[in-house]
């Protein structure tokens, strides 16, 4: 969650990581967060600090790093995954595919507030079709978020 990652966060650890960027079209994000607490705002959706970690990630590496997009992995997750796994050097199985219903060990402290779907999903659903229509002060947000994912997604695999 990259509204997390303010500059007085120490960020040296990611140096050790391999870094994967998802990214989500800002239609869907403002939308999503809109249900879980009202007026949301740019920064509250993480897109212009996300854009900010990549460039430091992809100043790190002298190349930008990987990049994935959601819709991507909805329209097609084995192939979304496997593409993603020869990026990495890592074996695709299809595990990756399927999981148990219900909240995980691992999930945080945020899983009650948003991993509802996942907890009753056993997999990928179906893509999500189209945009959502947002009120106007929502749809402002989006705008100004949509620069930052569309740079980012110039990158995606």
């Amino acid at each position: 969650m990259t509204l997390h990652m303010v500059p007085a966060f120490d960020r040296g650890f990611m140096r050790q990581l391999v870094n994967v960027f998802l990214i989500r079209h800002p239609a869907r994000v403002v939308a999503s967060y809109a249900k879980k607490r009202e007026g949301p705002t740019l920064a509250d959706i993480g897109f212009v600090q996300q854009a900010e970690l990549f460039d430091q990630v992809a100043d790190w590496l002298g190349h930008p790093p990987l990049v994935i997009d959601s819709a991507d992995i909805r329209a097609a997750p084995r192939d979304a995954l496997s593409r993603l796994c020869a990026e990495l050097g890592i074996r695709f199985t299809e595990a990756m595919l399927h999981w148990p219903k219900g909240p995980k060990p691992f999930d945080g402290i945020w899983a009650p507030h948003w991993y509802g779907a996942v907890h009753r999903s056993t997999g990928f659903e179906e893509p999500e079709g189209p945009l959502p229509d947002l009120p106007a002060a929502y749809r402002a947000i989006a705008d100004q978020a949509l620069p930052f994912y569309e740079r980012l997604a110039t990158f995606k695999i």
